[in-house]
């Protein structure tokens, strides 16, 4: 025994400690009362008590309850065992699998030194066409997905599972920071449907855990990302759904041990939290982790400090966007609001590039003529913007791809496009090449100059 209870409240244990100097903060301390095992992450440690943030409910917790140390602090499973499996936060497998433990790490342990950087720019090229065109990815990079419910994010993540494993033998992880457990069950059995549950990790915080397990939940997860890295030597994709909910799970934390907030009531420290996931997603000379965050943004404000925060780390932004997905076109980006720090001669190349600057040009001139048709009509257009419009209405129809994941859904033989046909069918369709096709033979292909 190292101390005993001495004040509860919703989330916060405070303990009176036999020894100070017994104690560390992040060790993890526990009681037992009612035949119920209760757990505390010690989080502060003024003179003789322990400020803790409890990993479970407080019910039935009272004064003068004994207390007594665990060995080490919070760890999850760090092995091939992790494949196929749906943790909790605390690293508790909550599938029906079964884990006989081969061996367990601290969630908190790495972080890469310069020395291990891979600062080499390396394309991760997907196979969706306008993903790969509009915004290339960086191995290792990070990148917001934005996108409300319904538009075929799931989708879109999963797709993304199945070509880097075909490509790369790479396997997958997903973080649920605050999902609802509707959504969890949800992205399981489609995960499972897709037989794709053998090549993914998965870690889950939900909505109606307390606030230390969506705390938590993104530490675990990127445990889970390094071992695949690190010791597999792997080009992962992590998913973290939803990274805002990291800063409120801390907030809430922050304002529970009675902390000064700043601005919106987050804690001083939501740089430093944000800065200290984010720089454990990187690549290294054994592998890459690539991530992908979803961003909630609270009441649409982008300059919120928690939302400005997270952008400044990311390399870029996929957006999903409703009104894409109204017209039949999925996967449903929004090619004007989706960016990459890869769009650059030096990087791309000049070819890619200037494709990427015509095809926007040619895109938002399209919207411009839409509006002058349904006033004059398509015959008063003059010969060039006839060609902008027929020529850009292939495009769009172009960028919807069949997905492999969906193929049981749509009845349509899923495609992985390589960049340099992509290149080819853009460059034919601009020049004209294929000014005699319709434009409905350009929906939902793969590479049209290999029909």
């Amino acid at each position: 025994m190292i101390g005993k209870i001495i004040a509860v409240s919703d989330l916060s244990v405070d303990i009176l400690l036999n020894d100070a100097e017994s104690v560390r903060v992040k060790d993890i301390l526990h009681a037992n009362y009612h035949d119920t095992e209760y757990n505390f992450e010690v989080v502060s440690i003024d003179e003789f008590v322990a400020k803790t943030i409890s990993l479970d409910s407080v019910i039935y917790l009272k004064k003068g309850i004994p207390v007594y140390k665990e060995l080490g602090i919070l760890s999850i499973e760090y092995s091939d065992a992790i494949l196929g499996k749906v943790f909790d936060s605390f690293g508790n497998v909550i599938s029906d699998d079964k884990l006989n433990s081969i061996k367990k790490k601290n969630i908190y342990e790495r972080n890469v030194s310069l020395k291990e950087l891979d600062i080499q720019v390396d394309i991760l090229y997907t196979g969706i066409k306008v993903i790969d065109f509009f915004a290339p990815i960086e191995k290792g990079s990070k990148l917001g997905l934005l996108g409300g419910a319904g538009v075929g994010k799931t989708v879109l993540i999963k797709e993304l599972m199945n070509n880097v494993f075909k490509k790369f033998q790479s396997n997958s992880v997903f973080i649920g920071i605050g999902e609802r457990s509707r959504e969890g069950k949800e992205l399981y059995d489609e995960v499972v449907s897709s037989n794709l549950y053998d090549k993914i990790s998965i870690v889950f915080g939900q909505m109606g855990d307390n606030a230390a397990s969506r705390s938590k939940a993104v530490y675990s997860g990127l445990t889970l990302a390094e071992y695949l890295r690190d010791e597999k030597k792997q080009d992962v994709l992590l998913f973290i759904d939803n990274i805002y909910r990291f800063v409120q799970a801390n907030s809430e934390i922050s304002a529970e041990l009675g902390r000064s907030p700043i601005e919106n009531g987050y804690p001083s420290t939501v740089v430093s939290d944000i800065s200290e996931v984010e720089e454990r997603i990187n690549s290294t000379n054994d592998g890459s982790i690539t991530s992908f965050q979803a961003i909630y943004i609270p009441a649409d404000d982008y300059t919120d400090a928690a939302v400005q925060a997270i952008l400044t780390h990311l390399d870029g932004q996929i957006v999903l966007d409703r009104k894409v997905a109204e017209k039949g076109i999925y996967p449903a980006i929004d090619v004007f609001k989706t960016t990459s720090s890869l769009v650059d001669p030096d990087i791309i190349g000049e070819r890619h590039y200037n494709l990427i600057e015509k095809t926007l040009h040619y895109l938002a001139r399209e919207e411009e003529i839409e509006e002058i048709i349904v006033v004059l009509g398509i015959e008063e257009l003059s010969e060039e913007d006839k060609n902008i419009f027929y020529r850009s209405r292939k495009l769009r129809n172009y960028f919807s791809q069949p997905f492999q994941v969906s193929e049981q859904y749509t009845g349509i033989k899923g495609e992985s496009v390589d960049i340099k046909d992509i290149l080819d069918d853009v460059e034919n369709i601009l020049d004209g090449t294929y000014d005699d096709r319709d434009e409905s033979e350009f929906l939902f292909i793969g590479s049209y100059g290999k029909k």
